[in-house]
C-alpha cells in the first residue's frame, strides 16, 4: 500500500455525519406521484435535522430514480445547488449516496447534502417482473443480460436462485436455512409500527409451505414490493453536532465491485457462491476504520433474498464461508443474538425502499430511539444491494 493509499481513510472517516431522517409511510398504493414522495421525504429529513430548505445545497440520488434533482430541489424549496450526483447498479448505490455525501461536505464542495429515494415500486413499476428486452439492449448491459436473458432467466429472483442453489450444493445449506433469515426479519418487523408486516410474525413451517417463486426461492425468501420514500441529511460532523439530534457519525463508507463483475449475478466469476464485491466492501470499511467484525453492535444488511444475507455474513467477516447457517441457528441474528441484524425488519419485513431505510434504521439505532433499540449500539454495519457492485456503511456515535 502506498503512503497515500494508507493517508486516504482519515480523510473521509468521521468528517460527516447523518444529521437528518425522513421517510413517508410505506404502503403498497402511496396514491401519490414519486415526486410529492420524494419531497415529503426530504422535506421531514431537512426538518427532522433542525433545518430549513435553503439550507441544502446538494441533492445525491439513484440513477434509478424517476425524480431529478433539479426537480426536487425545485419543489421543496431547496434552491440552488452546489452539488448533484446520481449512483448506479440499482440496491448497490444505497450507502453509496450517504458515502459520496460525505465525500462532498468533507471535501467542501457542498455544506449540507441530502440522499433520497422515491418510487411507487407496488403500484407503479414493479421491479420483481420480467424483463425480456434486457438481452436486446444495444449497451454493455445489453450483453452481459444477452448470455442468460434469452433462456428464460429474465427475474432477480430467478438470477438470485441460481446463485443460492450453487451455493446450497457447496456447502450443503438447506431451505430451512434461508427461512431462518425469514422468520427472524418478520419478528422484528412484527414489534415495528412503521413495518408492512407489523404484528405479522411467521413461523418456519409458513415459510416452508409458501408457494415458489423460482426453487430454491419461496415467496417468504422474497422482499416485498413497496411505495414509499426515505431521506437523510449529511453534514459536517461539526455541524452535525449543533443541530438537535444526535449525530450519527459516519466513520467507514465504501463501494465495491468485484473482478470480472456483471450488474446482477455474476454466474462466470471464479465462485458463483461468493459475493466479491461485498468482500470488496468489507475489505474497505475495516481498513477505514481500523474496526473489526467484533466491534460492530448490529448490522443491517440489505435483504432482498435470504440466501444472501447469509453470504453477506460471510463476505463481512462475521463467519467463515459456509458457516453463516450455524451463525443464524438458535436465533444468532435476533434481537438478543450474537449479532442483531435488521431490527426493524428489513425488506423483508419494515418496506423494500431500496435499502434506504435500512440506513435510517442504522441512524435510529446510533441514536437510541429505534423501536428494537439494541443496548449501547455504538457501531452499526449498513450494506446495500448485493450481486450487483455494491455500498456499506459504518455508523457509529459522535
Amino acid at each position: 500500500m502506498t503512503q497515500a493509499a494508507s493517508r486516504q481513510p482519515a480523510a473521509l472517516s468521521g468528517r460527516a455525519a447523518i444529521a437528518g431522517i425522513g421517510a413517508t409511510e410505506f404502503s403498497k398504493d402511496s396514491g401519490r406521484t414519486e415526486l410529492r414522495l420524494a419531497a415529503d421525504a426530504v422535506l421531514a429529513a431537512v426538518a427532522d435535522a433542525g433545518l430549513v430548505p435553503g439550507d441544502v445545497d446538494g441533492l445525491v440520488t439513484f440513477s434509478h430514480d424517476a425524480n431529478s434533482e433539479v426537480a426536487v430541489a425545485r419543489e421543496t424549496g431547496v434552491g440552488e445547488l452546489r452539488f448533484f450526483d446520481r449512483i448506479e447498479y440499482g440496491g448497490g448505490a444505497a450507502c453509496a449516496t450517504v458515502m459520496h455525501a460525505a465525500m462532498a461536505v468533507a471535501t467542501g464542495v457542498a455544506n449540507v447534502v441530502v440522499c433520497y429515494r422515491a418510487f411507487n415500486e407496488r403500484s407503479g413499476r414493479r421491479f420483481g417482473q420480467p424483463s425480456p428486452g434486457l438481452g436486446a439492449n444495444p449497451s454493455s448491459l445489453g450483453i452481459e443480460m444477452s448470455w442468460h436473458v434469452p433462456f428464460g432467466l429474465v427475474t432477480p429472483a430467478a438470477w438470485v436462485a441460481m446463485a443460492a442453489r450453487r451455493y446450497m450444493h457447496v456447502y450443503r445449506a438447506r431451505s430451512e436455512d434461508f427461512g431462518a433469515v425469514a422468520v427472524t426479519m418478520r419478528e422484528h418487523a412484527a414489534a415495528n409500527p412503521a413495518a408492512w408486516f407489523y404484528r405479522r410474525p411467521i413461523t418456519l413451517a409458513d415459510h416452508q409451505a409458501s408457494r415458489w417463486i423460482v426453487e430454491p426461492l419461496h415467496l417468504l425468501d422474497c422482499c416485498q414490493e413497496s411505495d414509499g420514500a426515505v431521506a437523510v441529511v449529511v453534514t459536517s460532523t461539526a455541524r452535525a453536532r449543533d443541530l438537535p439530534r444526535p449525530p450519527a457519525v459516519i466513520r467507514g463508507a465504501a463501494q465495491g465491485s468485484g473482478a470480472g463483475q456483471m450488474m446482477m449475478t455474476s454466474y462466470y466469476s471464479d465462485d458463483p457462491a461468493r459475493l466479491p464485491a461485498m468482500r470488496v466492501v468489507a475489505d474497505g470499511l475495516w481498513q477505514m476504520t481500523g474496526l473489526a467484525p467484533p466491534d460492530i453492535d448490529v448490522a443491517v444488511l440489505y435483504d432482498h433474498f435470504t440466501p444472501f444475507v447469509l453470504i453477506q455474513l460471510e463476505e463481512l467477516g462475521f463467519c467463515p464461508p459456509g458457516e453463516a447457517r450455524h451463525f443464524v441457528a438458535d436465533g444468532g441474528i435476533g434481537l438478543g443474538g450474537r449479532l442483531p441484524v435488521n431490527p426493524h425488519g428489513g425488506q423483508l419485513g419494515e418496506a423494500y425502499i431500496h435499502g434506504m431505510n435500512g440506513i435510517t434504521e442504522a441512524v435510529r439505532q446510533v441514536r437510541g430511539t429505534a423501536v428494537n433499540q439494541i443496548a449501547e449500539a455504538e457501531h452499526v454495519l449498513v450494506t446495500a444491494g448485493t450481486g450487483v457492485p455494491t455500498s456499506g456503511l459504518i455508523l457509529g456515535r459522535d
